[in-house]
This record gives C-alpha cells, sequence and structure tokens, in this order.
C-alpha cells in the first residue's frame, strides 16, 4: 500500500463529541466538519428515521401524529439505544459517505457515566460504522480542545457545561486528578424557564421558545446593560396564544437554581482539590467550555462566588470535539488518555 494510501485511510477516523443538545464531530486532517442538534424525527410505531440534526429539531413541537420529534439522549447518556445508533450512522454519512473503510472513532462520555451506560455508547458507535472505538472523558477532551497544558506538573481547571451534564475536572500529568459532576446544564435552565414563566404568567412554553429566550436575554451576572426578550406561548387560562415580554434581570432570577447547581459544584471540586494543585488553579484561573459557556456572566458569576479568573474558551461549543480531534490526529502522543472498547 502506498504512502498516500496510508494517509487516505487514517484521514477517515473520527471523533465524536455526542452530546445531550448537539452532535459534533471532527474529521481527521478536516477539523470540525459537523455540528447538528441531537435530535431526530422518526415515523410512530417504527424505528424509521426520516429526519435528523438541523431539520429535526424544527420539528420539535410541531410533528403530525404518524412523526415524533425525539432527543435520544438526556443527561449527557443513551435513552433510547436504536435510535442513537441511527442518529449516528446519519451523521457519519453526511461527513463519510463511503464504508468502503470503517473508521476508528474517538467518543466524548460524562465524567460519572456508569460502565452500562459507556458500552451501550461504544456498541451503538460500532454497529453505526466504527472498526474500533476509543473513550474519552469529556473534561479531558475539553482541556486539550481549550489549549490547557494537560501533561505539565502544574494543575489546570475545567468546567464544561453541556445541554444534560456539567462536568468540573483538575487536570495534572495528563490525568483527572479529581472531578465531579452534575446532571444539570442548558437543559435544565430552559426548564427553569419553562416552569417560571407558566407559575408567573400562565403561559406555556415549548422548549424551542424557552431556548430563544434563553438566548437573548439570558443572563448569570447582572449586565451593565440589562436586555429584554419577547417570548409567545399558549395562556393556560384562556387557551389562545400571548406574548409577553421578559427582562434579562426576570430571566437570570427564573434560571437562578440551576446556575447555583453548577458554581456550587465548581467550588466542591475546589474544596477536595489537593492544597497545591488548588493554588495552580488560583494562579491559572479555570477555563470554561461548552454551550453553557456561551450565558452572558457565567464566567463573571464563577469568578465573583469563587475567587478564581475564569475564561471561556474560544469556540466553547467546539471545544470538546477539538480536543477529542487531537487525539485522532496525534493517536500514538496522545493514546494513554483514551480508553479502547476491545474487552477481554
Amino acid at each position: 500500500m502506498s504512502g498516500w494510501d496510508v494517509a487516505w485511510l487514517r484521514g477517515r477516523d473520527l471523533a465524536i463529541d455526542l452530546g445531550t443538545a448537539n452532535t459534533v464531530i471532527y474529521a481527521r486532517g478536516r477539523g470540525v466538519v459537523l455540528d447538528e442538534p441531537s435530535v431526530v424525527a422518526v415515523q410512530t410505531g417504527t424505528s424509521h428515521l426520516l429526519a435528523a440534526g438541523t431539520r429535526a429539531k424544527e420539528m420539535l413541537g410541531r410533528t403530525p401524529e404518524s412523526v415524533s420529534a425525539v432527543r435520544p439522549l438526556r443527561d449527557g447518556v443513551i435513552s433510547d439505544a436504536d435510535v442513537t445508533e441511527r442518529m449516528i450512522r446519519w451523521f457519519v454519512d453526511q461527513v463519510a459517505p463511503s464504508r468502503l473503510v470503517r473508521p476508528r472513532v474517538v467518543v466524548c462520555v460524562p465524567g460519572d457515566i456508569t460502565g452500562v451506560e459507556r458500552r451501550a455508547l461504544e456498541d451503538a458507535t460500532l454497529r453505526s460504522g466504527a472498526r474500533r472505538v476509543y473513550v474519552i472523558e469529556e473534561t479531558m477532551a475539553a482541556a486539550i480542545g481549550a489549549g490547557l497544558p494537560v501533561e505539565e506538573t502544574r494543575a489546570s481547571m475545567v468546567v464544561d457545561v453541556g445541554g444534560g451534564t456539567t462536568d468540573v475536572a483538575v487536570i495534572s500529568l495528563g490525568g483527572v486528578v479529581t472531578s465531579r459532576t452534575v446532571r444539570t446544564g442548558g437543559d435544565e435552565i430552559d426548564e427553569a424557564i419553562v416552569s417560571h414563566l407558566k407559575s408567573e404568567y400562565s403561559l406555556l412554553l415549548g422548549e424551542r421558545s424557552a431556548e430563544d429566550l434563553k438566548v437573548a436575554a439570558g443572563s448569570a451576572f447582572p449586565l451593565a446593560e440589562e436586555l429584554t426578550g419577547r417570548v409567545r406561548g399558549r395562556d393556560l387560562v384562556t387557551g389562545l396564544p400571548k406574548t409577553v415580554s421578559i427582562s434579562s434581570a426576570e430571566v437570570r432570577r427564573a434560571i437562578e437554581t440551576p446556575v447555583a447547581q453548577i458554581v456550587e459544584l465548581v467550588r466542591t471540586v475546589l474544596d477536595v482539590c489537593p492544597p497545591e494543585l488548588a493554588g495552580d488553579v488560583v494562579d491559572r484561573g479555570i477555563a470554561l467550555t461548552g454551550g453553557g459557556a456561551l450565558l452572558r456572566g457565567l464566567d463573571e458569576r464563577l469568578s465573583h462566588e469563587l475567587g478564581v479568573p475564569v475564561r471561556a474558551a474560544d469556540e466553547p461549543l467546539h471545544a470538546v470535539a477539538r480536543g477529542a480531534g487531537r487525539c485522532v490526529e496525534e493517536f500514538g502522543a496522545l493514546e494513554r488518555v483514551l480508553v479502547d472498547n476491545r474487552r477481554p
């Protein structure tokens, strides 16, 4: 086999950040090639896949009885293995349409995933067309993707706020020294907005409307200039459509519980961190990754509460996929942070 052929085969290796909210795929030598919502549309009563990604997300709350738009992952783990497999295959086919050569795949997992949950994810990835699956913790991938020097003796700390989970880890010498995970993330923030609008305005919101309001006026810390967002839902009293205007200060109050849980999780990890490494974190600061890093003022809130510098990574939504992608690009150098799926 020629050198060109070997390079072509290796170039098909993939890294997949299979998140509750979004799936991001990194292809060796090409970078991030896919970023789609982790949503599928299936024919009701069957597992026949009609659409996945952005098109399926547009169907949420709008489908006829014959079609169901669903999220096959909850809290960072698989809730429907068959649909998840079909979704992965759908996405992989978008970036690697030929099945002549099956790729090696690096998959990112939450820190608190159980053995059963991890095996379900590995099996779904294998059945979707991978020839071998490697697993990497999301926090390690996020730290690598954020450009943190994970191999150094001095510690680095990363907070990855995803759709279903928030993972926090202190990393040193290429390994996770201490970590914690809470199954609170962007979805819980959206649910807090839905609950607030329902109790305060008797207004029933859909999932997408709550997310749109979070993007338009959500914040975790007071803003220099407060914002206002308009949201439309169904009035639970009259049953008719209704539109209300909500200030960012009110959205901040609505999402205080999940935001406080994230802050407390980071505080807990700092409390149990060895003193020498805690000193490194104070000096270096905390890297914030994941979709939650886009919530206005979350970095300021964490810094204010904890007294530690906090910065959001560049392109925080892609940090985990880029970190896993580094492993795809440099299997030999970074293989020790991966777990091979081959079982005894």
